[in-house]
C-alpha cells in the first residue's frame, strides 16, 4: 500500500522550448504526484508531453529549454538544484529507463565495466565487492551465468536482454522511483511480459514507486493503480485505473479506449480519433482538443478546462467543460507560468 504522503510532487510544472525565431511551450502547469510503493501509468498520443515531464523534472533536457514551477522529492526541491546535487539524485533515488537500450549502453564498454560504474558512482562499490553486487543484479534480473556475461559487450546481447541490463543498472542506486519510459516497444510480446513481470516483482519486493510511460493501455490496465492521461502538455485526466476504464469522464480518453479491440464478445469496428495531435506551436484556442472532439460546443474553445472532480469522487479529476457544472475545480489545466 502506498504511504499517504507523496515521494514526488509535481506542480505547475512548465518547459518552453526556444528556436531560431520562435519559443513553444511543451509543458502547460503540469500537476501530479507520486507515491511510495505506487505503479502510476501515464498515456497519451507522442507529442503529449509525457516523457518531458520527467526529462524536465530530472534536470535532463537540453539548454534551449527553459523550466518552470515546482518538482519535490520527499518534500525538498529539485528544480534549480546544482549539477553535482542532481547527480546524486539521478540513477540514485531517481532512475529512469528508456525504451532503446542499445542506444542507453556504451557499446564500446563491456557490460559489467558498466554496471560496476554505476555501483561506485550511486553506492560507492568498488573491486571485487562491486563485481559481486553486479552479479547478484544480474541474476535478480533473469541473466544466467551472469559471472561470465559480465564480460561481454552489448551487442553480444538480446534485445530483451540488454533491457534487463538496463534494468539492473537502474537497481544499482537501489532508487525509490523508477521511471520506466515505454520499457518495452522494441520487444516481442512473450519478452514484454516477462520485463513487465519482472518490473512488478520488484517493486513489490523494494517498495519501490514506479512510472510506467506507455501507449499501451492495456499493459497499463494490468500493471497500474492509477493513470495520469496527458494531452498537447497538460493532464487531461488523473484516476484510479479502474475508474478509469469502468468510467472514462474525458472524451480524448474515451476515444483512446473506443480503439482497442475487444477480447472478448462480438467483433465492432474499432473508432480511431480524428486527426493529429496539434504542434506546440500552433495550439487551437480554449480546450486543445477540441478540434478532435465530437461533443465540442462554442464553450469548448473559450477557455482551457480546469481539473475537476467527477462525479463527487475526489481521487477522479477530468478537465472538460462537459462535466457537471456542480463539481468543484481543482489544479488549473493551464498553469500560471509566464
Amino acid at each position: 500500500m502506498a504511504d499517504a504522503v507523496p515521494l514526488v510532487e509535481i506542480s505547475n510544472l512548465c518547459v518552453d522550448f526556444s528556436g531560431r525565431h520562435h519559443v513553444a511551450r511543451a509543458l502547460h502547469g503540469v500537476s501530479l504526484s507520486v507515491r511510495r510503493g505506487e505503479t502510476l501509468g501515464i498515456v497519451g498520443e507522442s507529442g503529449c508531453g509525457k516523457s518531458i515531464t520527467w526529462m524536465a523534472s530530472l534536470g535532463l533536457l537540453g539548454a534551449n529549454a527553459r523550466v518552470e514551477g515546482s518538482v519535490k522529492l520527499d518534500g525538498r526541491e529539485v528544480l534549480g538544484l546544482a549539477e553535482p546535487e542532481l547527480n546524486a539524485i539521478r540513477g540514485g533515488r531517481v532512475a529512469m529507463i528508456f525504451q532503446d537500450p542499445a542506444s542507453s549502453l556504451n557499446p564500446l564498454h563491456r557490460v559489467g565495466w558498466q554496471l560496476t560504474e554505476a555501483l561506485a558512482l550511486h553506492r560507492n562499490m568498488h573491486g571485487g565487492e562491486a563485481r559481486k553486487e553486479a552479479e547478484r543484479l544480474l541474476d535478480r534480473v533473469g541473466i544466467a551465468n551472469a559471472s561470465r556475461r559480465m564480460s561481454e559487450y552489448p551487442h553480444e546481447f538480446s534485445g530483451g536482454m540488454n533491457q534487463r541490463v538496463m534494468i539492473a543498472m537502474a537497481l544499482a542506486g537501489d532508487p525509490q522511483l523508477l521511471v520506466a519510459d515505454e520499457p518495452t516497444t522494441a520487444l516481442d510480446a512473450t519478452i514484454q511480459a516477462q520485463i513487465l513481470d519482472l518490473l512488478d516483482d520488484l517493486r513489490r519486493e523494494r517498495n519501490m514507486a514506479l512510472v510506467l510511460i506507455s501507449h499501451d493501455l492495456g499493459m497499463v490496465s494490468e500493471m497500474t493503480e492509477r493513470v495520469v492521461v496527458m494531452y498537447c502538455g497538460r493532464v487531461v485526466e488523473d484516476t484510479p485505473t479502474k475508474a478509469l476504464f469502468a468510467r472514462p469522464a474525458h472524451p480524448y480518453t474515451r476515444g483512446l479506449i473506443a480503439a482497442l479491440p475487444d477480447l472478448e464478445g462480438p467483433r465492432r469496428r474499432l473508432t480511431a480519433i480524428p486527426g493529429t495531435v496539434p504542434p506546440p506551436d500552433r495550439l487551437p484556442t480554449g480546450c486543445p482538443f477540441g478540434p478532435r472532439c465530437s461533443l465540442a460546443t462554442q464553450a469548448c474553445s473559450l477557455a482551457v478546462p480546469t481539473l475537476r472532480t467527477v462525479g463527487g469522487q475526489i481521487k477522479h479529476r477530468a478537465a472538460c467543460m462537459l462535466i457537471a457544472p456542480s463539481s468543484m475545480p481543482t489544479h488549473a489545466a493551464t498553469g500560471a507560468c509566464l
